[in-house]
């Protein structure tokens, strides 16, 4: 009878010791996923907030928790897409460029690994879609047109079967509606080549789409709002939609720039030029006392506002100076700016009846290497129809 009672005993606590171990096991597994989630997560935000190498650190420790998870190395590579597109120095864009790269490489080649072993596999096909959509920006902006015909098929492809999975991922939607919304805002050859493998663009579609991963997206959902708050403003028109988006992402990331400049322009055409003033101060500030991030590099940028809060208050002389200033400064991350200088002299001299130097602005505007965006699509636009300023209520 001992016996037996010992061997029950016996059976009592190994069965104890294995659900102790199972349920450590099980816990183990649930708290991955989330720990490396949870290290994505802070890795963004401090990217977002121009904690660059904070944010490093920390995807990294994702990556190293799942190494062969094809989302840690995607996230690194639009990581270094924004140092890439960010560099104030050639060198930092080389070797951003040459991480970028490397980077893509690796989330897809895991991706393509997981997918062999499970050929439903959204979370993985998604992962490549995000790195090739950081690729596509590069080969935008080295304008090669066979990388971006190609890129943007293949990442078109990978969304509609990351769309099969299981759960919902509204961060899908941040990618759709970023190529539904601006494939018709690419240059003429980009566009073609980029039509022929996907369906053609839509606003409205795109929109929709930017709104919802606005609102619902995960990882994406920050990236979702800056870039619909750019849309609103320099593309859609419509600066009181993106004042609100504007203000959210100013007060989440202080430390980056980027939002301040975005929130003084909102106000600017909002005509709210008392709080608009207030922001270019701020900037101006920092920039003459050196707080980092904000670098003497930024100058032309702030010239840039200021032009423009002149501007829209109808004080065309001081704005003028601006902008000419702007134009003093003809380093490569600075080309945007100029490109938007040119284009607002153009308006200047259309408002004042002189369409031929208005053209020549255009024309300049459209000539800028590194300069494609939004007032490449303004330039385009005024040299076909003259600007003409909005009636005064």
């Amino acid at each position: 009878m001992k016996i037996k009672i010992s061997e029950t005993l016996l059976l009592v606590l190994c069965s104890l010791f294995l659900i102790s171990v199972m349920g450590k096991e099980i816990e183990a597994a649930e708290t991955q996923p989330n720990q490396f989630h949870s290290y994505l997560r802070q890795g963004i935000d401090k990217a977002f907030n121009l904690e660059t190498a904070g944010a490093d650190v920390f995807i990294k420790k994702a990556v190293e928790l799942e190494p062969e998870n094809p989302t840690g190395y995607a996230y690194l590579a639009m990581l270094h897409l924004f140092s890439y597109e960010m560099s104030f120095e050639q060198s930092d864009r080389d070797t951003n460029q040459e991480a970028l790269l490397r980077y893509v490489k690796e989330a897809i080649d895991k991706g393509e690994k997981r997918i062999k072993n499970n050929s439903q596999d959204s979370q993985a096909y998604f992962a490549m879609a995000l790195a090739k959509i950081a690729k596509l920006q590069w080969a935008i902006h080295q304008k090669r047109y066979f990388i971006i015909a190609q890129e943007t098929s293949n990442i078109w492809d990978y969304l509609e079967k990351a769309k099969g999975g299981t759960s919902q991922n509204y961060d899908t939607y941040f990618l759709t509606g970023l190529l539904h919304y601006h494939l018709n805002h690419l240059s003429g050859v980009i566009r073609f080549l980029s039509s022929a493998f996907i369906i053609s663009g839509s606003r409205q579609k795109g929109l929709q789409e930017l709104e919802l991963a606005a609102q619902k997206g995960d990882l994406l959902k920050e990236l979702a709002q800056a870039e619909l708050s750019s849309d609103y403003l320099n593309f859609e028109k419509q600066p009181v939609k993106a004042l609100p988006l504007a203000r959210e992402l100013n007060k989440r990331f202080p430390n980056n720039y980027n939002f301040s400049f975005a929130l003084g322009n909102t106000l600017s055409d909002l005509h709210r030029f008392e709080e608009a003033f207030d922001i270019a101060k701020e900037i101006e500030k920092n920039i003459q006392a050196g707080i980092s991030p904000f670098v003497p590099q930024l100058q032309p940028r702030y010239n840039q506002l200021m032009g423009r809060i002149f501007f829209n208050k109808g004080e065309y002389e001081l704005s003028l100076e601006y902008f000419y200033n702007v134009l003093k400064d003809t380093s490569f991350y600075n080309a945007r700016s100029r490109v938007w200088a040119f284009v607002r002299l153009g308006m200047i001299h259309d408002i004042r009846k002189e369409r031929k130097q208005a053209e020549e602005y255009y024309l300049k505007a459209l000539e800028e290497e590194g300069g494609e965006g939004a007032a490449q699509v303004e330039a385009k636009k005024y040299l076909k129809i003259p600007y003409a300023p909005p009636a005064k209520v």
